[in-house]
């Protein structure tokens, strides 16, 4: 079997002279870093005190999930000789808090809007939707549900 590592580093950088002292008195400021690549500016959720502006570890996951299932359709519809000329998606998650303060998503839904072609390639790429789902890396990794909702079109 083949095995493949990822590396990153997150480095804080929200101490604002105290560290940790207070509850209050740091930032969530962090930058996520990969050989290579550009640094993402993240922060928290502005629900956890997070800076609204920045990339949070919440929606980085909705993303990853997206762009793995579009990745892997872009693949398959490539191999079965659906041609795919726009792909747009919104996804969306739901993470439900805990009372002692954690939480966990309880779902994930991709709603792809996708371009084909031709007409007589729609069925085919609709259908195409569901093998992605079952080979998506991160899909196949997580615990709660992951739905997708396509909409495919001949343009």
């Amino acid at each position: 079997m083949t095995s493949h590592q990822y590396t990153t580093t997150v480095r804080w950088t929200g101490n604002q002279g105290t560290g940790t002292a207070s509850y209050r008195g740091y930032s969530r400021a962090h930058a996520i870093e990969a050989d290579g690549r550009p640094v993402l500016a993240a922060s928290s959720d502005p629900a956890f005190r997070g800076e609204a502006g920045r990339w949070n570890p919440e929606l980085l996951f909705v993303a990853a999930l997206s762009e793995c299932h579009m990745l892997q359709y872009l693949h398959l519809c490539a191999v079965a000789g659906v041609v795919v000329t726009g792909y747009e998606d919104t996804a969306g998650g739901t993470m439900e808090m805990t009372p002692d303060g954690g939480g966990a998503f309880t779902e994930v839904v991709l709603r792809p809007v996708v371009t084909v072609a031709d007409a007589g390639m729609v069925e085919q790429a609709t259908a195409l939707h569901e093998r992605a789902h079952e080979l998506c890396f991160l899909a196949s990794s997580v615990r709660m549900p992951v739905r997708h909702e396509p909409t495919v079109t001949a343009g």
